[in-house]
Protein backbone atom coordinates (compact mmCIF):
# COMPACT_ATOMS: atom_id res chain seq x y z
CA UNK A 1 0.00 0.00 0.00
CA UNK A 2 1.20 3.61 -0.76
CA UNK A 3 2.54 5.62 1.95
CA UNK A 4 0.09 8.17 0.91
CA UNK A 5 -3.51 8.30 -0.28
CA UNK A 6 -4.11 9.23 -3.86
CA UNK A 7 -6.41 11.33 -5.20
CA UNK A 8 -7.65 8.25 -7.16
CA UNK A 9 -7.68 6.54 -4.13
CA UNK A 10 -10.11 9.44 -2.14
CA UNK A 11 -12.35 9.54 -4.79
CA UNK A 12 -13.21 5.85 -4.86
CA UNK A 13 -12.91 5.78 -0.84
CA UNK A 14 -15.77 8.86 -1.11
CA UNK A 15 -18.14 7.47 -4.57
CA UNK A 16 -17.68 4.11 -2.78
CA UNK A 17 -18.86 4.96 0.95
CA UNK A 18 -21.60 6.66 -0.78
CA UNK A 19 -23.29 4.42 -2.53
CA UNK A 20 -23.21 1.98 0.15
CA UNK A 21 -24.68 4.30 2.64
CA UNK A 22 -26.97 4.68 -0.30
CA UNK A 23 -27.55 0.94 -0.50
CA UNK A 24 -27.90 0.38 3.56
CA UNK A 25 -31.09 3.26 3.49
CA UNK A 26 -32.74 1.69 0.71
CA UNK A 27 -32.80 -1.63 2.03
CA UNK A 28 -33.73 -0.22 5.66
CA UNK A 29 -36.46 1.80 3.95
CA UNK A 30 -38.25 -1.30 2.20
CA UNK A 31 -37.64 -3.36 5.66
CA UNK A 32 -39.19 -0.65 7.09
CA UNK A 33 -42.06 -0.58 4.79
CA UNK A 34 -42.73 -4.06 4.32
CA UNK A 35 -43.25 -4.25 8.27
CA UNK A 36 -45.61 -1.57 8.69
CA UNK A 37 -48.51 -3.43 7.90
CA UNK A 38 -47.69 -5.84 11.07
CA UNK A 39 -46.94 -3.77 13.50
CA UNK A 40 -50.20 -0.87 12.66
CA UNK A 41 -52.50 -3.22 12.68
CA UNK A 42 -53.83 -1.64 9.37
CA UNK A 43 -56.88 -4.92 9.32
CA UNK A 44 -58.06 -3.17 12.16
CA UNK A 45 -58.46 0.50 11.18
CA UNK A 46 -62.93 1.53 10.89
CA UNK A 47 -64.68 4.19 9.64
CA UNK A 48 -65.14 5.20 13.82
CA UNK A 49 -60.91 5.01 14.09
CA UNK A 50 -60.48 7.46 11.05
CA UNK A 51 -63.02 9.76 12.72
CA UNK A 52 -61.60 9.38 16.07
CA UNK A 53 -58.24 10.69 14.70
CA UNK A 54 -59.64 13.61 13.03
CA UNK A 55 -61.27 14.13 16.68
CA UNK A 56 -57.87 14.04 17.74
CA UNK A 57 -56.54 16.17 15.01
CA UNK A 58 -59.42 19.05 14.98
CA UNK A 59 -59.39 19.72 18.98
CA UNK A 60 -54.81 19.41 18.63
CA UNK A 61 -54.39 16.67 21.46
CA UNK A 62 -51.31 16.29 20.24
CA UNK A 63 -50.91 19.92 21.92
CA UNK A 64 -50.59 19.06 24.92
CA UNK A 65 -50.78 15.18 25.46
CA UNK A 66 -48.63 12.96 23.57
CA UNK A 67 -49.35 9.46 21.56
CA UNK A 68 -46.55 7.02 21.25
CA UNK A 69 -43.51 9.42 22.32
CA UNK A 70 -45.20 11.78 19.65
CA UNK A 71 -46.56 15.34 20.77
CA UNK A 72 -46.13 17.69 24.00
CA UNK A 73 -45.19 16.71 27.11
CA UNK A 74 -47.85 19.36 28.77
CA UNK A 75 -50.32 16.40 29.95
CA UNK A 76 -50.23 12.73 30.39
CA UNK A 77 -49.43 10.27 27.60
CA UNK A 78 -52.28 8.37 25.40
CA UNK A 79 -50.63 5.49 23.93
CA UNK A 80 -51.22 3.28 26.73
CA UNK A 81 -54.51 5.33 28.26
CA UNK A 82 -56.56 2.80 27.23
CA UNK A 83 -54.70 -0.66 29.55
CA UNK A 84 -53.81 2.09 32.12
CA UNK A 85 -57.67 3.27 32.66
CA UNK A 86 -60.08 0.56 31.57
CA UNK A 87 -57.74 -2.60 31.47
CA UNK A 88 -58.29 -3.68 27.98
CA UNK A 89 -62.24 -3.72 28.79
CA UNK A 90 -63.70 -1.46 25.97
CA UNK A 91 -66.92 -0.96 27.26
CA UNK A 92 -65.39 0.55 30.80
CA UNK A 93 -62.98 2.60 28.41
CA UNK A 94 -65.91 4.27 26.69
CA UNK A 95 -68.02 5.04 29.88
CA UNK A 96 -64.78 6.39 31.22
CA UNK A 97 -63.70 8.50 29.29
CA UNK A 98 -67.46 9.92 28.52
CA UNK A 99 -67.51 11.05 31.69
CA UNK A 100 -64.26 12.27 32.23
CA UNK A 101 -64.90 14.11 28.89
CA UNK A 102 -68.09 15.97 29.96
CA UNK A 103 -66.50 16.68 33.74
CA UNK A 104 -63.39 18.82 32.17
CA UNK A 105 -62.53 21.24 33.09
CA UNK A 106 -62.22 19.93 36.66
CA UNK A 107 -61.10 22.00 39.60
CA UNK A 108 -58.07 19.99 40.99
CA UNK A 109 -55.65 21.70 43.00
CA UNK A 110 -51.90 21.38 41.26
CA UNK A 111 -53.21 20.34 38.69
CA UNK A 112 -53.07 21.56 34.81
CA UNK A 113 -56.71 21.95 33.78
CA UNK A 114 -58.23 20.46 30.40
CA UNK A 115 -60.45 22.27 27.91
CA UNK A 116 -64.22 21.41 27.94
CA UNK A 117 -64.31 20.81 23.90
CA UNK A 118 -68.09 19.59 23.99
CA UNK A 119 -67.42 16.80 21.83
CA UNK A 120 -71.09 14.57 21.01
CA UNK A 121 -71.30 11.23 22.45
CA UNK A 122 -70.37 9.79 19.04
CA UNK A 123 -67.67 11.76 18.67
CA UNK A 124 -65.93 10.62 21.79
CA UNK A 125 -67.31 7.08 20.69
CA UNK A 126 -65.15 7.80 18.16
CA UNK A 127 -62.27 9.34 19.89
CA UNK A 128 -61.93 5.88 22.54
CA UNK A 129 -61.88 3.56 19.34
CA UNK A 130 -58.81 6.09 18.23
CA UNK A 131 -57.14 5.56 21.51
CA UNK A 132 -58.14 1.98 21.86
CA UNK A 133 -56.91 1.26 17.90
CA UNK A 134 -53.61 3.46 19.01
CA UNK A 135 -52.97 1.27 22.40
CA UNK A 136 -52.97 -2.02 20.23
CA UNK A 137 -50.11 -0.92 17.69
CA UNK A 138 -46.80 -2.75 17.82
CA UNK A 139 -44.87 0.51 19.32
CA UNK A 140 -41.78 -1.55 20.69
CA UNK A 141 -42.85 -1.45 24.26
CA UNK A 142 -43.68 2.42 24.34
CA UNK A 143 -43.95 4.42 26.87
CA UNK A 144 -41.66 2.38 29.20
CA UNK A 145 -44.07 3.02 31.96
CA UNK A 146 -47.43 2.82 32.91
CA UNK A 147 -48.17 5.68 33.92
CA UNK A 148 -46.67 7.06 30.45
Amino acid sequence: MAERITKNMAKNIYFGGGVFAILVFVGLTFDTVQQIPKLSHEEKLTESVALGKKVWEDNDCIGCHTLLGEGAYYAPELGNVFERIAGGDEKVFKTYLLGWMAAQPLDTPNRRKMPQFHLSPVQINNLADFLIWSSRVNNQEWPPNTQG
